[in-house]
């Protein structure tokens, strides 16, 4: 399927609001993780229904609902009615193939990102797409299938770093948007190392392997800037958003996060210019060496021109050549031979044609 727009024929013509999942199934059963915090305590546990975490709207303490899987029709309408949600919010999270984007509702933020997963054996990217809604205690998270990229931010709730456990909800989804922001650079750091590391075989061995790598990591180099890109416009309507779910603290915090994904783009760019020279100088090079090749042929037949001339005179079928009865007129013709090519290279030489 294509990597820039997945839409299926049976896609087309369903409801915006149409609970209805629109891509692929990533996972085999929903996991539903709920881990509820504030400066004193922690509780961290699974849920079985949806109907046991009804209580999570009326707490004072910061709660983290993890949704991994969404595929599950059923689990999204009832999502929908506990929290609130308009059904357009959990129709958009069954589209992971959405265009990242970021809105408020009346009683909540919605954003989406794109994770990225990178298979450094077969230089291959792929994405699955996150959705965080921020409410004014809670935050939802939805993922198309079960992974540990959130792990370090679990790690500093368990352990009671003091800032995350004392902050709001803005904050937990700012170091949830910031690891995803972390992975970019990790992804875009592999790549890049990989990348210059051609350079040295594109001097020494250019063959046609160093083409196709440089080809395949093009194809990577656009993907991560499609994927990467909607994420600066996030980020900046965060900052210019005034919604009672986001406090006045954290927009330092969004700030630093503009830098990160500054960063990461103006990498992207660099690589994307970078390969673009290595292109230029696989085939620079593949012509020079074309050319080095035509040089030492052309002064080659050159070189015999002449004496395929004098080979072709006294090869000649006639009985009064003077030459022919002459006692050394083969070695002497020989000699002569020699000498012209001896001069005509050594002429060539001193010309550095060769």
């Amino acid at each position: 399927m294509a990597r820039f727009l997945k839409t299926k024929k049976e896609e087309v013509g369903l409801s915006p609001e149409a609970f209805k999942l629109r891509g692929e199934k990533k996972s085999d059963a929903v996991l539903l993780r709920i881990i509820d915090f504030d400066p004193q305590k922690l509780e961290e546990y699974i849920v079985e229904e949806i109907n046991n975490i009804e209580n999570c709207n009326k707490t004072n303490s910061v709660t983290w609902f993890n949704i991994d899987g969404i595929h599950d029709e059923k689990i999204m309408t009832e999502i929908s009615s506990t929290f609130e949600l308009e059904p357009m919010i959990l129709s958009d999270v069954m589209n992971p193939h959405a265009r990242p984007k970021i809105h408020e509702y009346d009683n909540c933020i919605y954003l989406s990102l794109k994770m990225l997963q990178y298979d450094e054996v077969m230089n291959y990217i792929s994405s699955e797409n996150l959705v965080i809604i921020i409410k004014e205690n809670v935050l939802i998270s939805f993922q198309e299938r079960k992974g540990d990229v959130f792990e370090p931010v679990r790690e500093r709730i368990r352990k009671n770093k003091k800032t995350i456990r004392t902050s709001r909800v803005d904050y937990l989804a700012f170091s949830l948007i910031d690891v995803v922001l972390d992975n970019y650079k990790y992804i875009i750091s592999e790549i890049g190392t990989k990348i210059e590391s051609l350079e040295v075989d594109l001097l020494q061995n250019p063959e046609v392997s160093v083409l196709e790598q440089i080809n395949s990591y093009k194809k990577e180099i656009i993907y991560l800037s499609k994927s990467i890109k909607p994420s600066k416009e996030i980020i900046s309507e965060l900052l210019k958003m005034e919604s009672e779910y986001l406090s006045d603290s954290i927009y330092i915090h969004l700030q630093e996060l503009q830098n990160n994904i500054h960063q990461s783009i103006e990498s992207i760019e660099s690589y994307r210019e970078i390969l673009s020279d290595q292109l230029h100088i696989y085939h620079t090079t593949i012509s020079s060496k074309l050319n080095d090749t035509m040089k030492f042929l052309t002064v080659f037949s050159v070189v015999f021109i002449p004496l395929t001339f004098i080979a072709g005179i006294y090869g000649t079928n006639f009985d009064f050549i003077p030459e022919l009865h002459y006692k050394y007129s083969y070695f002497i013709m020989l000699g002569i031979m020699l000498l012209i090519a001896i001069l005509m290279i050594s002429y060539f030489k001193k010309k550095k044609w060769f």
